[in-house]
């Protein structure tokens, strides 16, 4: 799984904090709201409640009936949602509200004077009510106190929908600011983490060997890094340099030893010593370590960091170009094919000793006809393209128990062909370093097939 960015990572944070903060706020508001509603409510019926005790009046048989006229209109109303109910000691009703009709509601109050019941009921249909009773010593005319139990109820269903209705706008409102903050946070993440993308684009364009090193003009959070990583990627330029220049310099001061000591070994007089023959295999076998070790130490291993990508097909034909000379009396076609855009990320050394290599040995072995291809290895995610290089001869080729065998130092088929058997161990080890493989197989033309891959990366 690929990882995430940084902005990502700081937006999923964000919206996480946001989601906590913004939760616990619309539940503090609806705890809130319902608690005023619940007030609310409660108030609406302590003054319905008054209202209807203000509205009693004695009726001829001795008990309490409100005035028609100065009762709520929605209490003479079926279904309007306000209910209404004197009750009398005895437990049966002195009046009920014509709103009660078909509603099966009971208020089962039974209450001392004095005491107030607020609860919450059922109407025949389920629905709830919310109830408040209250019982009241009346006195009559006549000086008799009876006991009455008045009642008001209401439909919670106005409630439930303006509470649904608020917590609606209030999901919105929220949802709204959440969107709007994050926006506003991945704009001010974009603008504040810039200088890291700049970073990035500059790191790959120093990958691609467009720029040698980091800009300037970054904050000053940032100019350790961009100033140490310039100074490394300094540092190793010049190391491998200077690397280069003392082997080349070892180099140059052992041959001319060697050569003396060479020259020494042809004299007559030195070749009829017993010694001389294990003197020259030990003079050659110095010269086979030495060339392999200075070749092995000066390849930079796909590290050269802020070098322009290499043109394949020109260090191809400037190499074919070479070789055709070299061999010129061999008589050799060597055909050449490479893909457009085909290019070499990393050292120009590094291609030009695997493919000499390839094709030196190419030369050697095929008996009138060399296939060099070049194919350019692409990846979704990859920043840079790899290489596939193929080179075929017409030789006798390698067989199979030997394919992995010739790939070892110091390895060669056959004796009478000139060389050091270095040359495939130092692609191998070049290969490796730049991440890549080398597979030997038959080619279509009868010799050897060579393939390097270099994959993207």
């Amino acid at each position: 799984m690929a990882p995430r960015s940084l902005s990502a990572r700081l937006l999923a944070s964000a919206s996480v904090l946001l989601i906590v903060f913004f939760g616990i706020t619309i539940a503090a508001l609806d705890i809130v709201f319902r608690n005023l509603s619940e007030q609310t409510m409660r108030d609406r019926l302590e003054g319905q409640l008054l209202a209807l005790i203000t509205a009693s009046e004695e009726d001829p048989d001795g008990w309490l009936q409100p005035a028609p006229a100065k009762t709520e209109e929605r209490l003479e109303n079926p279904g309007s949602g306000l209910y209404g109910e004197i009750l009398r000691s005895d437990g049966y009703p002195s009046w009920r509200s014509n709103s009660l009709t078909g509603t099966g509601l009971d208020f089962k109050t039974h209450l001392r004077s004095g005491e107030r019941a607020y609860v919450q009921l059922h109407r025949a249909d389920g629905a709830p009510v919310r109830a408040l009773s209250r019982a009241i010593d009346w006195q009559f005319e006549d000086g008799v106190v009876r006991t009455f139990v008045f009642s008001v109820a209401e439909d919670l269903d106005p409630y439930y929908r303006s509470l649904a209705a608020f917590r609606g706008r209030l999901f919105g409102w929220f949802g709204f600011l959440m969107l709007l903050l994050l926006g506003s946070f991945a704009l001010m993440l974009r603008r504040v983490l810039s200088p890291l993308r700049r970073v990035e684009r500059e790191i790959n364009a120093i990958e691609m060997g467009n720029l040698t090193e980091l800009g300037t003009g970054y904050p000053r959070e940032l100019l350790g890094i961009t100033a140490n990583l310039n100074a490394l990627l300094r540092s190793e330029r010049e190391r491998l340099a200077r690397y280069r220049n003392t082997l080349g310099n070892l180099a140059h001061s052992l041959k001319t030893p060697l050569a003396v000591m060479r020259n020494v070994l042809n004299h007559p007089q030195v070749r009829a010593l017993p010694v001389a023959r294990q003197l020259d295999e030990q003079v050659s076998r110095m010269d086979d370590i030495v060339k392999y070790q200075l070749r092995r130490a000066a390849v930079s291993g796909g590290t050269g960091l802020g070098s322009a990508p290499v043109n394949v097909r020109e260090n191809l034909e400037s190499l074919r170009s070479a070789l055709l000379k070299v061999y010129a009396d061999r008589g050799i076609e060597c055909t050449l094919e490479v893909d457009g855009g085909c290019v070499f990320f990393g050292d120009r050394e590094d291609l030009t000793e695997m493919a000499g290599n390839l094709l030196d040995n190419a030369f050697k072995w095929a008996c009138s006809k060399v296939h060099v291809r070049a194919e350019r290895l692409t990846a979704p995610k990859a920043r840079r393209d790899g290489l596939k290089l193929i080179v075929e001869d017409d030789g006798p080729g390698v067989p199979p128990e030997q394919r992995s065998h010739v790939l070892a130092r110091g390895t060669r088929l056959d004796e009478r062909v000139s060389g050091q058997g270095i040359g495939l161990s130092v692609v191998r080890e070049l290969a490796g370093l730049n991440g890549g493989s080398v597979t030997i197989d038959e080619s279509p033309f009868g010799g050897a097939r060579v393939e390097v891959t270099l994959p993207p990366a």
